[in-house]
């Protein structure tokens, strides 16, 4: 099939040797010499239609339909939340089934009984109203034992699921969700009717043929990047846009207007989908998410103003958690360098072992750890990777998110624009060997990796010139013993990073250029703090 696909791409059309049907070359033959990913028109395709096709014991099969939306260079389309919009819209006009499920195209059913247990929540009559999704905990398979990279997100998907499933309900994550399709159109109390009755979740076509030339044409229609323009789509109607989190801000807007979730997390995984295996793939997919995240904190919209109003102080205050997530950057970066580069200078800036304040810090640091460990435990979860897990969060706060607010702030500001990148989960056979044996993946040079390397080289140059000057008896041990604790500490999490730094960029190492940017740039933080300190 590679090969055939290969073949097809390199000569720029479908031979008829691989066309089976009428139906399959009208599709075909709008791949022409101008159709590409950024400029195409609409492609939908009735790969299986109920009132045709049957399976070989004689049985019904499902409709099954492949939607392209029409892309145009000079007209914006909404990435992710724009294709689902187009999807909602098609759905409507071929079937308008009244339950919608999103999934990751990475993502497969593992529960054939996953259907069953959605319309047991649908079906109850005391919430049926009110109910606008039931969402599904993410789980991945492929990830290795220890989780190096965090990818689970036990808080996100499940301990703090299992919370806020006891208020208003479970945030959506874009994959893994049933939704009631009224819920796109409007408060429970209150119904936006779209543009054109086809596409009301209330209209009736059953008795209509998918594949009919009326159906065709309008679904073609309501698929063009032109269609929303005027329209109330994406703001008052169907997946909301505004947000690189479009699933994030989708769920909150609908809770917003008065809508419930459920959390349903049977034993046997709904879905299972794949999680990235290198550290570049992890950093750019939550550096996405901070810039998408921090959107909605800086909008009208945010979930400390806006979010309390409509849904009380608990659930606002239950998405700020989330949105205000990259400002973590700041105070893990003052953490990282600050105290370390005053050590060098031998300024205390902690108090000594015998004042009361010193068994506070002590007992702030182990309370919390001690309780984020039980949390991390209590939900399923083992030491080693919950170890893992908050190292990661260390390492996203000093580069994914510390990026994702500097780039977030410059936009803003209209210095810089992003882009949407798609997370990259291709397995190299080299890369997934080095991941199942628990090593850290970086292997090409981003500025995502500076902060951390400097950190890790700072914390240790430190830690290694004050030993020098306890056994020289030129420190004040005492002064000084909470800042070689945060060193020793912020040391033991970037172990990686110094296996890293010894090997080459093609067994997963850090490059070279990295490393001597890195330590060029500590250095002149070093003289930069000495200034500081002495003026």
């Amino acid at each position: 099939m590679k090969a055939r696909v290969e073949k097809v791409v390199e000569r720029g059309k479908v031979g008829d040797e691989y066309i089976t049907g009428e139906e399959e070359r009208q599709a075909f033959n709008k791949w022409t010499d101008g159709f590409t990913r950024q400029d195409h028109p609409t492609v939908i395709q009735v790969i299986s239609d109920k009132n045709k096709n049957r399976d070989i014991t004689g049985h019904v099969m499902p409709n099954l339909i492949y939607v392209s939306r029409e892309k145009s260079r000079t007209s914006p389309h909404h990435f992710k939340a724009g294709a689902l919009n187009v999807l909602i819209r098609v759905s409507a006009v071929m079937t308008n089934s009244p339950i919608i499920l999103t999934i990751d195209c990475d993502m497969y059913s593992n529960d054939p009984k996953t259907p069953r247990r959605v319309l047991c929540y649908f079906s109850d009559q005391k919430v049926q109203s009110q109910i606008g999704y039931i969402q599904f905990p993410q789980r991945f398979h492929g990830i290795n034992k220890n989780d190096i990279y965090g990818c689970e997100h036990k808080r996100l998907f499940k301990i703090n699921a299992v919370g806020i499933d006891g208020l208003q309900g479970p945030n959506y994550v874009g994959t893994g969700c049933f939704f009631s399709r009224r819920v796109f159109f409007g408060s429970p109390s209150a119904f936006v009717s779209p543009e054109m009755p086809e596409l009301s979740p209330t209209y009736n076509i059953v008795n209509k043929l998918i594949q009919s030339p009326e159906i065709l044409n309008l679904a073609h229609h309501v698929a063009g990047c032109n269609y929303e323009n005027q329209t109330q789509w994406g703001f008052k109607v169907g997946v909301r846009y505004g947000s690189l989190v479009e699933d994030y801000f989708t769920g909150y807007r609908l809770q917003c207007e008065g809508w419930r979730s459920f959390l349903c997390n049977p034993e046997r995984a709904a879905f299972y989908g794949d999680a990235p295996i290198s550290l570049i793939e992890v950093l750019n997919q939550n550096k996405r998410w901070a810039i998408g995240l921090l959107e909605v904190s800086f909008s009208k919209y945010c979930p400390l103003t806006f979010g309390c109003s409509f849904m009380g102080p608990l659930m606002g205050l239950a998405y700020a958690h989330y949105s205000f997530w990259p400002i973590w950057s700041i105070p893990v970066a003052i953490y990282a360098f600050l105290p370390q580069l005053t050590l060098l200078h031998g300024v205390t800036i902690f108090p000594k072992v015998s004042e009361p304040w010193f068994i506070l810090y002590i007992f702030l640091f182990l309370g919390a750890y001690g309780q984020d460990l039980l949390d991390f435990i209590v939900g399923g979860g083992t030491f080693r990777r919950w170890w893992n897990d908050q190292r990661m969060w260390l390492i996203r706060s000093l580069s994914c998110h510390l990026f994702g607010s500097i780039e977030y702030f410059m936009k803003s500001l209209g210095i810089s624009t992003h882009g949407f990148n798609v997370t990259s989960k291709i397995l190299e056979e080299e890369q997934s060997k080095r991941y199942k044996q628990g090593k850290f993946e970086f292997g090409v040079h981003s500025p995502l990796f500076v902060p951390l390397t400097m950190a890790a080289i700072t914390n240790l140059a430190a830690l290694i010139f004050e030993i020098l000057a306890i056994l020289r008896g030129r420190s004040d041990f005492e002064g000084l013993l909470m800042q070689l604790l945060i060193m020793t500490f912020a040391i033991i999490n970037c172990l990686p990073v110094y296996k890293a730094m010894t090997f080459s960029s093609n067994k997963g190492g850090i490059p070279r250029k990295t490393t001597l940017l890195s330590t060029f740039l500590a250095f002149a933080l070093f003289i930069i703090a000495y200034v500081i300190l002495k003026n």
